[in-house]
């Protein structure tokens, strides 16, 4: 799976998890240099407590367009500093 915008592979991997038809990106697989810490925060009822990364291309910025649960509930333990993708990142494989 390859998660593109503006031209970029922001992450790649073979070994995505799949949770409520979003592919997670481990750790290692994510470009860093792509990313910047956003203030942003969501909560969500089983995976505990979200963080958001901007997105940032070529100067172009892509607001909250990652996510990922650094600290997570037990029945999502599986995706803990797990990369999500959205707003026109395209995921595909």
């Amino acid at each position: 799976m390859k998660a593109v915008w503006n031209d970029a592979v922001i992450a790649e991997s073979e070994e995505t998890l799949v949770i409520e038809g979003n592919h997670y990106f481990p750790p290692n697989s994510v470009r860093r240099k792509y990313l910047r810490d956003s203030s942003t925060h969501t909560l969500c009822g089983w995976k505990g407590q979200a963080s958001y990364y901007d997105v940032v291309v070529n100067g172009e910025r892509n607001a909250d367009a990652a996510w990922f649960y650094p600290e997570t509930m037990e029945a999502a333990n599986s995706i803990r500093d797990y990369v999500a993708f959205w707003k026109e990142v395209e995921v595909t494989s």
